[in-house]
Protein backbone atom coordinates (compact mmCIF):
# COMPACT_ATOMS: atom_id res chain seq x y z
CA UNK A 1 0.00 0.00 0.00
CA UNK A 2 1.40 3.36 -1.07
CA UNK A 3 -0.10 5.91 1.34
CA UNK A 4 1.20 8.77 -0.80
CA UNK A 5 -1.24 7.90 -3.60
CA UNK A 6 -3.86 10.53 -4.38
CA UNK A 7 -7.27 8.88 -4.73
CA UNK A 8 -10.39 10.25 -6.40
CA UNK A 9 -13.75 8.69 -5.45
CA UNK A 10 -16.44 9.44 -8.05
CA UNK A 11 -19.95 9.07 -6.62
CA UNK A 12 -18.65 9.53 -3.09
CA UNK A 13 -22.04 10.50 -1.64
CA UNK A 14 -23.76 7.26 -2.65
CA UNK A 15 -24.44 4.12 -0.64
CA UNK A 16 -21.02 2.56 -1.24
CA UNK A 17 -19.06 5.75 -1.83
CA UNK A 18 -19.91 7.43 1.47
CA UNK A 19 -18.50 4.53 3.51
CA UNK A 20 -15.66 3.61 1.15
CA UNK A 21 -14.38 7.20 1.09
CA UNK A 22 -14.16 7.34 4.89
CA UNK A 23 -12.36 4.00 5.07
CA UNK A 24 -9.90 5.10 2.37
CA UNK A 25 -9.25 8.29 4.37
CA UNK A 26 -8.34 6.09 7.34
CA UNK A 27 -5.65 4.43 5.21
CA UNK A 28 -4.43 7.07 2.76
CA UNK A 29 -3.38 10.71 3.15
CA UNK A 30 -5.00 12.17 0.05
CA UNK A 31 -8.55 11.05 -0.75
CA UNK A 32 -10.75 13.41 -2.76
CA UNK A 33 -14.51 12.90 -2.68
CA UNK A 34 -16.49 13.93 -5.77
CA UNK A 35 -20.19 13.84 -6.63
CA UNK A 36 -22.99 15.88 -8.19
CA UNK A 37 -24.43 16.58 -4.75
CA UNK A 38 -22.69 18.12 -1.75
CA UNK A 39 -21.52 15.77 1.01
CA UNK A 40 -22.80 16.05 4.56
CA UNK A 41 -21.52 15.31 8.07
CA UNK A 42 -18.32 13.34 8.48
CA UNK A 43 -17.86 12.90 4.75
CA UNK A 44 -17.88 16.67 4.27
CA UNK A 45 -15.69 17.42 7.28
CA UNK A 46 -13.05 14.75 6.74
CA UNK A 47 -11.42 15.91 3.51
CA UNK A 48 -11.43 17.57 0.10
CA UNK A 49 -14.55 17.61 -2.07
CA UNK A 50 -14.90 18.39 -5.78
CA UNK A 51 -18.28 18.80 -7.48
CA UNK A 52 -18.20 16.55 -10.53
CA UNK A 53 -20.57 15.46 -13.27
CA UNK A 54 -18.94 12.32 -14.66
CA UNK A 55 -20.58 13.01 -18.03
CA UNK A 56 -18.40 16.15 -18.28
CA UNK A 57 -15.13 14.67 -19.53
CA UNK A 58 -13.21 17.96 -19.48
CA UNK A 59 -14.17 18.64 -15.88
CA UNK A 60 -13.09 15.11 -14.90
CA UNK A 61 -9.73 15.52 -16.68
CA UNK A 62 -9.15 18.87 -14.97
CA UNK A 63 -9.79 17.46 -11.48
CA UNK A 64 -7.49 14.48 -12.09
CA UNK A 65 -4.75 16.69 -13.56
CA UNK A 66 -4.75 19.50 -10.98
CA UNK A 67 -4.74 17.06 -8.04
CA UNK A 68 -2.20 14.61 -9.55
CA UNK A 69 -4.64 11.72 -9.00
CA UNK A 70 -3.04 8.25 -9.19
CA UNK A 71 -6.03 6.03 -8.25
CA UNK A 72 -9.73 6.33 -9.13
CA UNK A 73 -12.75 4.58 -7.62
CA UNK A 74 -15.60 5.17 -10.09
CA UNK A 75 -18.89 4.42 -8.30
CA UNK A 76 -21.37 6.78 -9.97
CA UNK A 77 -24.24 4.77 -11.52
CA UNK A 78 -28.00 4.51 -11.93
CA UNK A 79 -29.18 1.31 -10.18
CA UNK A 80 -31.63 -1.41 -11.25
CA UNK A 81 -35.11 -0.26 -10.25
CA UNK A 82 -34.37 3.40 -11.07
CA UNK A 83 -32.84 2.36 -14.38
CA UNK A 84 -36.01 0.54 -15.47
CA UNK A 85 -37.97 3.76 -14.96
CA UNK A 86 -35.48 5.85 -16.96
CA UNK A 87 -33.45 3.58 -19.30
CA UNK A 88 -32.00 6.47 -21.34
CA UNK A 89 -30.51 8.15 -18.26
CA UNK A 90 -29.20 4.84 -16.89
CA UNK A 91 -27.44 4.00 -20.15
CA UNK A 92 -25.92 7.47 -20.46
CA UNK A 93 -24.65 7.68 -16.88
CA UNK A 94 -23.50 4.05 -16.61
CA UNK A 95 -21.93 3.79 -20.07
CA UNK A 96 -20.76 7.25 -21.10
CA UNK A 97 -19.63 7.95 -17.54
CA UNK A 98 -17.45 4.83 -17.52
CA UNK A 99 -16.04 5.58 -20.99
CA UNK A 100 -15.09 9.09 -19.85
CA UNK A 101 -13.30 7.68 -16.79
CA UNK A 102 -11.48 5.00 -18.80
CA UNK A 103 -10.32 7.53 -21.39
CA UNK A 104 -9.19 10.17 -18.90
CA UNK A 105 -7.34 7.54 -16.84
CA UNK A 106 -5.40 6.31 -19.88
CA UNK A 107 -4.58 9.89 -20.92
CA UNK A 108 -3.29 10.86 -17.45
CA UNK A 109 -1.05 9.51 -14.68
CA UNK A 110 -3.77 7.33 -13.10
CA UNK A 111 -2.18 3.96 -12.32
CA UNK A 112 -5.20 2.06 -11.01
CA UNK A 113 -8.98 2.16 -11.48
CA UNK A 114 -11.76 0.44 -9.53
CA UNK A 115 -15.19 0.09 -11.14
CA UNK A 116 -18.03 -1.96 -9.59
CA UNK A 117 -20.08 -4.48 -11.50
CA UNK A 118 -23.06 -6.38 -10.12
CA UNK A 119 -24.98 -9.66 -10.02
CA UNK A 120 -27.41 -7.91 -12.40
CA UNK A 121 -25.05 -8.85 -15.28
CA UNK A 122 -26.58 -12.32 -15.02
CA UNK A 123 -30.01 -13.08 -16.48
CA UNK A 124 -32.79 -15.67 -16.76
CA UNK A 125 -30.57 -18.14 -18.69
CA UNK A 126 -27.76 -18.02 -16.12
CA UNK A 127 -27.45 -20.95 -13.65
CA UNK A 128 -29.12 -19.55 -10.53
CA UNK A 129 -27.39 -21.65 -7.85
CA UNK A 130 -23.66 -21.17 -7.27
CA UNK A 131 -23.46 -18.98 -10.36
CA UNK A 132 -19.95 -19.52 -11.79
CA UNK A 133 -17.36 -16.83 -12.52
CA UNK A 134 -17.67 -17.56 -16.25
CA UNK A 135 -21.16 -18.45 -17.46
CA UNK A 136 -24.04 -17.41 -19.70
CA UNK A 137 -24.82 -13.71 -19.22
CA UNK A 138 -28.01 -12.43 -20.82
CA UNK A 139 -29.17 -9.58 -18.55
CA UNK A 140 -32.64 -8.19 -19.18
CA UNK A 141 -32.51 -4.93 -17.20
CA UNK A 142 -30.88 -1.76 -18.50
CA UNK A 143 -28.71 -1.73 -15.37
CA UNK A 144 -27.46 -5.27 -16.02
CA UNK A 145 -26.95 -4.59 -19.74
CA UNK A 146 -24.90 -1.46 -19.03
CA UNK A 147 -22.81 -3.25 -16.42
CA UNK A 148 -22.15 -6.23 -18.69
CA UNK A 149 -21.03 -3.84 -21.42
CA UNK A 150 -18.90 -2.07 -18.80
CA UNK A 151 -17.15 -5.32 -17.91
CA UNK A 152 -16.20 -5.76 -21.55
CA UNK A 153 -14.90 -2.18 -21.78
CA UNK A 154 -12.78 -2.63 -18.63
CA UNK A 155 -11.26 -5.84 -19.97
CA UNK A 156 -10.66 -4.12 -23.33
CA UNK A 157 -8.78 -1.19 -21.74
CA UNK A 158 -6.62 -3.65 -19.78
CA UNK A 159 -5.82 -5.69 -22.89
CA UNK A 160 -5.34 -2.84 -25.36
CA UNK A 161 -4.13 0.05 -23.21
CA UNK A 162 -2.74 -1.74 -20.12
CA UNK A 163 -4.92 0.31 -17.76
CA UNK A 164 -4.94 -1.51 -14.40
CA UNK A 165 -8.72 -1.81 -14.02
CA UNK A 166 -10.11 -3.92 -11.16
CA UNK A 167 -13.72 -4.85 -10.44
CA UNK A 168 -16.05 -6.97 -8.31
CA UNK A 169 -19.65 -7.99 -8.95
CA UNK A 170 -21.40 -6.71 -5.85
CA UNK A 171 -24.38 -8.69 -4.55
CA UNK A 172 -27.12 -6.80 -2.69
CA UNK A 173 -25.43 -4.51 -0.14
CA UNK A 174 -26.79 -3.82 3.33
CA UNK A 175 -25.79 -0.86 5.49
CA UNK A 176 -27.20 1.14 8.41
CA UNK A 177 -25.29 4.30 7.45
CA UNK A 178 -26.92 5.15 4.14
CA UNK A 179 -30.31 4.33 2.61
CA UNK A 180 -30.57 2.25 -0.54
CA UNK A 181 -30.15 3.91 -3.91
CA UNK A 182 -33.00 2.47 -5.96
CA UNK A 183 -31.95 -1.17 -6.11
CA UNK A 184 -34.00 -4.38 -6.15
CA UNK A 185 -32.20 -5.69 -3.05
CA UNK A 186 -32.94 -2.55 -1.00
CA UNK A 187 -35.78 -4.27 0.89
CA UNK A 188 -32.99 -5.91 2.93
CA UNK A 189 -31.97 -2.46 4.20
CA UNK A 190 -35.49 -1.12 4.71
CA UNK A 191 -36.58 -4.17 6.70
CA UNK A 192 -34.17 -3.35 9.56
CA UNK A 193 -35.23 0.29 9.77
CA UNK A 194 -38.92 -0.66 9.78
CA UNK A 195 -38.33 -3.43 12.34
CA UNK A 196 -36.80 -0.92 14.76
CA UNK A 197 -39.35 1.83 14.04
CA UNK A 198 -42.63 -0.08 13.79
CA UNK A 199 -41.94 -3.76 14.48
CA UNK A 200 -43.38 -4.72 11.09
CA UNK A 201 -42.51 -4.54 7.37
CA UNK A 202 -44.12 -5.07 3.97
CA UNK A 203 -41.72 -6.64 1.48
CA UNK A 204 -41.84 -5.76 -2.23
CA UNK A 205 -40.35 -9.22 -2.95
CA UNK A 206 -42.14 -12.54 -2.37
CA UNK A 207 -41.28 -14.46 0.80
CA UNK A 208 -39.06 -17.15 -0.78
CA UNK A 209 -37.13 -14.92 -3.22
CA UNK A 210 -33.50 -15.73 -2.35
CA UNK A 211 -30.77 -13.34 -3.46
CA UNK A 212 -27.03 -13.01 -2.74
CA UNK A 213 -26.34 -10.31 -0.14
CA UNK A 214 -23.36 -8.79 1.65
CA UNK A 215 -22.91 -6.57 4.69
CA UNK A 216 -21.26 -3.27 3.80
CA UNK A 217 -18.11 -3.76 5.94
CA UNK A 218 -17.35 -6.91 3.91
CA UNK A 219 -18.01 -5.08 0.62
CA UNK A 220 -15.69 -2.20 1.56
CA UNK A 221 -12.99 -4.64 2.65
CA UNK A 222 -13.30 -6.67 -0.57
CA UNK A 223 -12.96 -3.50 -2.65
CA UNK A 224 -9.83 -2.27 -0.91
CA UNK A 225 -8.24 -5.74 -0.68
CA UNK A 226 -8.64 -6.17 -4.44
CA UNK A 227 -7.16 -2.73 -5.13
CA UNK A 228 -4.22 -3.41 -2.81
CA UNK A 229 -3.52 -6.91 -4.21
CA UNK A 230 -0.28 -7.29 -6.22
CA UNK A 231 -0.96 -6.85 -9.93
CA UNK A 232 0.11 -10.42 -10.73
CA UNK A 233 -2.68 -11.77 -8.50
CA UNK A 234 -5.43 -9.92 -10.36
CA UNK A 235 -6.21 -12.31 -13.21
CA UNK A 236 -9.82 -11.38 -13.99
CA UNK A 237 -10.16 -7.99 -15.69
CA UNK A 238 -13.88 -8.07 -16.40
CA UNK A 239 -15.15 -8.47 -12.82
CA UNK A 240 -14.80 -10.93 -9.93
CA UNK A 241 -17.71 -12.78 -8.35
CA UNK A 242 -17.75 -12.13 -4.60
CA UNK A 243 -20.20 -13.67 -2.14
CA UNK A 244 -21.13 -13.65 1.54
CA UNK A 245 -24.66 -14.87 2.34
CA UNK A 246 -27.90 -15.62 0.44
CA UNK A 247 -31.35 -15.27 1.97
CA UNK A 248 -35.03 -14.57 1.26
CA UNK A 249 -37.33 -12.03 2.94
CA UNK A 250 -38.78 -14.91 4.99
CA UNK A 251 -35.31 -15.93 6.20
CA UNK A 252 -34.20 -12.41 7.09
CA UNK A 253 -37.46 -11.96 9.03
CA UNK A 254 -36.66 -15.12 10.99
CA UNK A 255 -33.21 -13.72 11.77
CA UNK A 256 -34.75 -10.44 13.00
CA UNK A 257 -37.18 -12.37 15.26
CA UNK A 258 -34.19 -13.75 17.16
CA UNK A 259 -33.69 -10.17 18.41
CA UNK A 260 -37.24 -8.72 18.06
CA UNK A 261 -39.55 -11.74 18.69
CA UNK A 262 -42.76 -9.85 17.90
CA UNK A 263 -41.57 -8.67 14.45
CA UNK A 264 -44.18 -9.13 11.68
CA UNK A 265 -43.66 -9.29 7.91
CA UNK A 266 -46.17 -9.18 5.04
CA UNK A 267 -45.64 -9.39 1.29
CA UNK A 268 -46.77 -7.19 -1.62
CA UNK A 269 -44.52 -8.04 -4.60
CA UNK A 270 -44.22 -5.26 -7.20
CA UNK A 271 -42.28 -4.80 -10.49
CA UNK A 272 -39.00 -5.53 -8.70
CA UNK A 273 -40.10 -9.14 -8.19
CA UNK A 274 -39.62 -9.86 -11.90
CA UNK A 275 -36.13 -8.32 -11.77
CA UNK A 276 -35.17 -10.46 -8.76
CA UNK A 277 -36.45 -13.66 -10.38
CA UNK A 278 -33.86 -13.28 -13.14
CA UNK A 279 -30.89 -12.91 -10.78
CA UNK A 280 -28.85 -15.66 -9.08
CA UNK A 281 -29.80 -17.17 -5.72
CA UNK A 282 -26.18 -17.83 -4.76
CA UNK A 283 -22.73 -17.02 -6.15
CA UNK A 284 -19.56 -19.10 -6.59
CA UNK A 285 -16.66 -16.81 -5.68
CA UNK A 286 -13.92 -19.45 -5.59
CA UNK A 287 -11.88 -17.58 -8.23
CA UNK A 288 -11.65 -14.45 -6.04
CA UNK A 289 -10.77 -16.67 -3.06
CA UNK A 290 -7.97 -18.33 -5.02
CA UNK A 291 -6.56 -15.26 -6.78
CA UNK A 292 -6.44 -12.66 -3.98
CA UNK A 293 -7.67 -14.41 -0.84
CA UNK A 294 -11.22 -13.05 -0.60
CA UNK A 295 -13.24 -14.24 2.41
CA UNK A 296 -16.36 -12.68 4.04
CA UNK A 297 -16.56 -12.10 7.81
CA UNK A 298 -20.33 -11.61 8.41
CA UNK A 299 -23.06 -14.25 8.24
CA UNK A 300 -26.77 -13.31 8.37
CA UNK A 301 -27.26 -13.34 12.15
CA UNK A 302 -24.03 -11.39 12.80
CA UNK A 303 -25.19 -8.79 10.26
CA UNK A 304 -28.70 -8.65 11.75
CA UNK A 305 -27.35 -8.14 15.27
CA UNK A 306 -25.07 -5.31 14.14
CA UNK A 307 -27.77 -3.64 12.01
CA UNK A 308 -30.35 -3.68 14.81
CA UNK A 309 -27.82 -2.23 17.23
CA UNK A 310 -27.19 0.74 14.93
CA UNK A 311 -30.43 1.65 13.13
CA UNK A 312 -32.64 4.17 14.97
CA UNK A 313 -36.01 3.22 16.44
CA UNK A 314 -38.13 2.70 19.51
CA UNK A 315 -38.67 -1.07 19.31
CA UNK A 316 -36.74 -2.97 21.94
CA UNK A 317 -34.03 -5.37 20.79
CA UNK A 318 -33.48 -8.44 22.97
Amino acid sequence: MNTSDTILVIGACGQIGSELTLELRNRYKNVIASDLKEPEGELKDSGQFERLDVLNKNQLAEIISKNNVTQVYHLAAILSATGEKNPELAWRVNMKGLRNVLDVCTESDVKKLFWPSTIAVFGPTTPRTNTPQWTVMEPNTIYGISKQAGERWCDYYWQKKKLDVRSVRYPGLISYKTPGGGGTTDYAIDIYFEAKKHGKFTSFLAENTRLPMMYMPDAIRATIELMEAPIEKVKVRSSYNISAVSFSPKEIAASIRKFIPEFEISYAPDFRQKIAENWPESIDDSVAQKDWGWKPEYDMDAMTKDMLEHVPGEVEVH
